[in-house]
């Protein structure tokens, strides 16, 4: 039986990102991984794979909306939807070709198969071929992610019903896809099939779309969506979604009770994710999990069995690449014997549409309801200059200061780039800097980041210049 410092179960960004920084900290690692490619969901069917395509549908929309008024001439202009899934592979291809790469680097033994728990130091692992074997180890990292979450009522046949892994391999445009959740994954492959072509419809049990985040962002970004042509139907609950071999009826109710029938050749099912926790053997050890399924650890991210540690989108918390990162390298160090630490209200949230939407910090709405007194200072892009030179107008920054003491307590962002802009506001509040401190910052000009320099000036005292 092979003996390790340290498996880590699960490769994808919590997982490999863990193995790599406990090898470098001197520990024997393994790594084990069901599937034949690294990578996760976020490698292979989630963050990358939906970037690549995010990315193409807006080159085409681009291409066919903006590049007459900049003076460019294409003649007519079609997409090679087939090309456009094969580019997609490519980029996951190479990207999970990167991690195998990182594993031999740092001298981590990959175990392909699926790990379950014999007990607190030993695991099986299951090829889909072949014989198990038993490996030990004196600790060990649950990273095994989560799968996409559905209603009771839907079934989900993924060829009509279909969830996020299936939209990223479609064999046609859809003519309407109707997408059940105004959430992220829904809004993301919803912008992607909208300026493909595609006629989309958002339904959302909530008055809002994105509804975590902050209210001011989700009023812009459907603001934005619906010059693509998106149409929203927000407090509507759904209550059947029925398919055949050609469409899909979903029916579902508005706030005042009435049915509104909506019909489609795509459904795609968007109502978040569900950790994947079953099937790992937690009975055999002390590991408990909560009614959602969801590991429960301590401070230092240990499960009941203090050997076992759980990260990522098993444990409480946003389900975010980054934030399963953070906690392998955090629990890395903490078997290293050092003192990380992680400041879970400093881990910023993206939206890739185009204009995307980033945010870090707590909401207007989170301060009104704990009673913080605050200051806003709200910039719109319609009056940065760097913004009008590429047409991308739309949206705003937000910057919430605490009232007394000026600390920047949330910024909140749609625009062009704010997936990197949010950067800036996470350095700043790591910090503690107030929004004067911001405002006194130098930016280049002329560029989408004035923006936040500008929403600074207008969080102390009404001092913006360019509006």
């Amino acid at each position: 039986m092979s003996a390790f410092d340290v498996i880590v179960i699960g490769s994808g960004p919590g997982g490999y990102v863990a193995a790599i920084r406990c090898a470098q900290l001197g520990m024997k690692t393994a790594l084990v991984e069901k599937y034949s490619t690294l990578g996760g969901t976020c490698l292979n069917v989630g963050c990358i794979p939906s970037k690549a395509l995010l990315d193409s549908s807006e080159h085409y929309h681009n291409a066919t909306s903006t590049f007459a008024v900049h003076g460019i001439k294409t003649g007519k202009v079609s997409v090679d939807f087939k090309q456009m899934i094969q580019r997609k592979r490519e980029v996951v291809e190479q990207t999970t070709g990167g991690i195998d790469f990182l594993m031999k680097k740092n001298k981590i033994e990959v175990l392909t198969g699926h790990g379950a728990f014999i007990s607190e130091t030993k695991i099986s692992v299951s090829p889909e071929k072949g014989k198990s074997a038993e490996y030990e180890a004196k600790n060990f990292i649950i990273a095994t992610g989560s799968k996409p979450a559905t209603l009771p009522f839907i079934k989900l046949d993924k060829t009509r019903v279909i969830t996020s892994t299936e939209a990223l391999e479609l064999k046609e445009i859809p003519k309407h896809m109707i997408i059940v959740g105004g959430g992220v994954i829904g809004l993301e492959l919803g912008s992607v099939y909208a300026r493909i072509g595609a006629q989309v419809t958002v339904v959302e049990y909530m008055d809002a779309i994105i509804p975590a985040m902050d209210k001011a962002c989700g009023k812009e970004l459907m603001r934005s969506m619906k010059k693509l042509g998106v149409k929203f139907l927000l407090s509507h609950k759904v209550k059947e979604v029925k398919a055949t071999k050609t469409s899909v009826t979903v029916k579902a109710d508005d706030k005042k009770g009435l049915e509104q029938e909506i019909q489609g050749d795509y459904c795609l099912v968007s109502v978040g994710r569900k950790p994947y926790t079953d099937k790992l053997g937690l009975e055999n050890t002390s590991v408990k999990v909560d009614e959602r399924g969801r590991i429960a650890v301590n401070e230092k991210l240990q499960t009941g069995a203090a050997n076992i540690y759980a990260i990522g989108d098993v444990i409480k918390g946003a389900m975010l690449a980054h934030k399963a990162e953070e906690e392998g390298t955090f629990v890395a160090e903490v078997m290293a014997g050092q003192h990380p630490h992680i400041d879970y209200n400093l881990i910023p949230g993206v939206v890739y549409t185009w204009p995307e939407v980033a945010a870090v910090g707590q909401t207007e709405e989170q301060l009104k309801e704990s009673g913080i007194p605050y200051k806003s200072g709200v910039f719109p892009f319609k009056a940065s200059g760097r913004a009008r030179a590429s047409m991308d107008t739309d949206g705003m920054v937000k910057v919430l200061a605490h009232e007394g003491t000026d600390e920047i307590l949330g910024v909140h962002m749609v625009g062009p780039r704010a997936a990197d802009m949010i950067a800036e506001a996470v350095v700043a509040m790591e910090f503690r800097a107030s929004a004067e401190d911001v405002s006194r910052m130098s930016h280049a000009h002329p560029t989408f980041t004035e923006a936040m320099k500008e929403a600074a000036l207008a969080a102390t005292g009404d001092r913006a210049l360019h509006i």
